[in-house]
């Protein structure tokens, strides 16, 4: 691009009207941005740092953005969406979308100034059934992507936490619906806000996490790496998966027994207190079966691609209340709803 057509597209994007926008559709950072120019620097303000969004604006389009601007169009871009969040077309689109309905749960760290802070994230999605599969086919079967996402976040407590989560689920009709499923890891505040704001919903504990803790242990009384602790890890998986509690608790009391001379079983008695919290959690052969998802994956991937690889950069450092605002704008960027969000802004 020549010289004069970069002056040109800051004057048409920057100080000017876009083409296909208003003149007065601005994002309101002291009256220096339109719509589209906003649009692109809250774009670029989401997958890069601010500073880097600075470099990419100017080597891309020649502009004059610094990455202050930049940040302070970013958090407004993003309380702006979230309290246009009940006019979004995502709620319309959710209820027309066929699928099972999962909830899957989870936290993620981001550093605030006041240090690091656990983000609460729920993901509300519809995917079509899988292939039927069986037990021994759990790790290599590929489930259909989620048709319809959306994501609530924020750093607050579980009992605020678990308020928005109610109003999403009242606004996309699924706080009664039928075919609901919430998955997370054993974390107790995941299962109190599931039993609260989703009353009928099934719950299904995170495979890989319940496979950790079974890991964990025959590692402990067998040696960490030995083949003795691949054998009985191997073992108790299959017992989960094929036959859950019940076939889980016998696969532990044969464990006692087979547990090395003078080792301590106490890793044993602890996981059979875990499990013992997740009685009506552990149904993995019938979800299999019905190509369901056993996995909280979706909501851990949620975590990895919009707050790990956005908000833990090097150095970077969050007030607490611009973190879940940040995480929501940058799930609607990865969504239809984002284009329409700037056009009827």
């Amino acid at each position: 691009m020549t010289a004069v057509g970069r002056i040109h597209l800051r004057r048409d994007y920057v100080t000017g009207t876009a083409p296909g926008f208003a003149a007065d559709a601005t994002l309101g950072v002291d009256g220096y941005l339109t719509a589209a120019a906003a649009r692109m620097a809250v774009l670029a303000g989401v997958r890069q740092s601010f500073a880097k969004a600075q470099q990419l604006l100017a080597e891309l389009g020649g502009w004059a953005l610094d990455d202050e601007t930049i940040r302070q169009a970013t958090h407004r871009a993003a309380r702006q969406a979230a309290a246009a969040r009940p006019q979004r077309g995502d709620a319309a689109r959710f209820a027309q979308t066929g699928g099972a309905i999962e909830v899957p749960i989870d936290a993620g760290k981001v550093n605030t100034t006041a240090g690091w802070r656990d983000v609460k994230v729920a993901v509300f999605a519809k995917r079509d059934l899988g292939a039927p599969a069986t037990p021994t086919q759990w790790d290599e079967r590929d489930l259909p992507t989620p048709a319809v996402r959306t994501v609530v976040a924020a750093i607050e407590d579980a009992a605020a936490f678990a308020g928005r989560v109610r109003t999403e689920a009242d606004r996309l009709q699924v706080t009664t619906a039928a075919d609901v499923t919430v998955l997370g890891d054993g974390a107790e505040w995941i299962w109190n806000l599931a039993a609260a704001v989703l009353p009928q919903a099934a719950g299904v504990l995170d495979i890989y996490h319940a496979v950790e803790h079974l890991a964990d242990a025959a590692q402990a009384c067998w040696g960490d790496g030995t083949p003795q602790a691949a054998a009985q890890l191997d073992a108790g998986r299959t017992a989960l998966l094929a036959g859950g509690k019940a076939a889980l608790e016998h696969w532990i009391g044969e464990a006692f027994g087979a547990s090395p001379a003078g080792t301590s079983t106490d890793p044993l008695l602890g996981l059979a207190a875990y499990f013992a919290k997740h009685p009506t959690r552990l149904g993995y052969t019938a979800r299999l079966a019905d190509g369901r998802s056993i996995g909280s994956g979706l909501v851990e991937g949620t975590v990895k691609q919009l707050i790990n690889l956005r908000l833990k950069r090097t150095g970077a450092r969050w007030r607490a209340e611009h973190v879940g605002p940040l995480v929501e704008l940058i799930a609607l960027a990865d969504s239809p709803d984002w284009f329409p969000y700037w056009t009827t802004a």
